[in-house]
């Protein structure tokens, strides 16, 4: 599946992502769970059709499971898992999203809402 993240297993560290200065949306997953492949598409369908406003916005598909700190400090229980933060701090999360309307009305919510 070419719209798959590649999550990548070298994770910054939570101080790293905190010190993140603007949007950065974080996707906690693996390449091999179905629900993350099954959600990819909608992801970068809805990214790719994001308002100029979320041009800017870091994109950093991680990869997740026991062990993985980062994952475990933001308390992600299911993959995938949407957290979009501005300036380090957490404003929305999303988990499991199907659709991309979705993906993308939420994250124009979120980005402007906070």
């Amino acid at each position: 599946m070419n719209d798959t993240p590649s999550y990548s297993p070298q994770a910054p560290d939570r101080a790293e992502v905190d010190a993140l200065p603007g949007l950065t949306l974080l996707q906690f997953g693996t390449d091999w769970c179905g629900h993350c492949q099954a959600a990819a598409p909608a992801v970068a369908q809805a990214l790719q059709a994001a308002p100029a406003t979320l041009a800017a916005m870091r994109h950093l598909p991680v990869e997740d499971g026991p062990g993985r700190p980062l994952g475990r400090s933001f308390r992600v229980k299911l993959w995938p898992t949407l957290i979009l933060l501005r300036d380090g701090q957490e404003i929305a999360r999303l988990v499991r999203p199907t659709e991309a309307a979705a993906v993308a009305q939420w994250l124009a919510a979120a980005s402007s809402a906070a």
